[in-house]
């Protein structure tokens, strides 16, 4: 799987537009998206990036110190 790196937001990006910049990607077409717990809590804060991932009905998976977002509203099944 690939992952295409996104480059750090500028600091003048309001929170809006770093979510945005995210969910543009090509990797949030159907696919999947991961980032730093901290760097979400830097760049717009937790509780904003969980309610942007729920609004476009995505899943939102947390491991050690990472998000991973699931880019669809299909059925998620955790096998092991």
């Amino acid at each position: 799987m690939q992952h295409s790196p996104i480059p750090p937001s500028p600091v003048s990006r309001s929170p809006e537009a770093w979510i945005d910049f995210v969910f543009s990607a090509q990797a949030a077409r159907g696919g999947v998206v991961r980032r730093s717990i901290a760097w979400v809590e830097r760049e717009v804060g937790r509780d904003r990036f969980i309610a942007a991932v729920r609004a476009r009905g995505f899943h939102l998976v947390a491991s050690r110190n990472q998000f991973i977002v699931i880019c669809n509203s299909d059925p998620v099944q955790m096998l092991f």
